[in-house]
């Protein structure tokens, strides 16, 4: 197993990997149809999408997490 300490990175690895997975299909399946070969549409998409996500995560991620608790309020009783 990998250590807690790669916590960021596996998660935005996953993250990233998931996503891509799922737009570039949607995106594959919205632009050319269901074709025949849209396997392979999609798969040459998928990668080059997670090319793009997993380091796009690392870099936007701390930016995020900063505006989200900008927008979210302390809730009464909580430390």
């Amino acid at each position: 197993m990998i250590s807690r300490k790669h916590h960021k990175t596996v998660f935005s690895f996953f993250m990233a990997l998931l996503m891509s997975c799922i737009m570039s299909f949607v995106i594959s399946v919205f632009n050319v149809g269901m074709v025949a070969d849209i396997i392979t549409i999609w798969l040459k998409a998928w990668g080059f999408a997670f090319m793009v996500a997993f380091p796009t995560i690392m870099i936007v991620s701390p930016v995020v997490h900063k505006l989200v608790s900008i927008v979210l309020r302390e809730e009464e009783g909580d430390t």
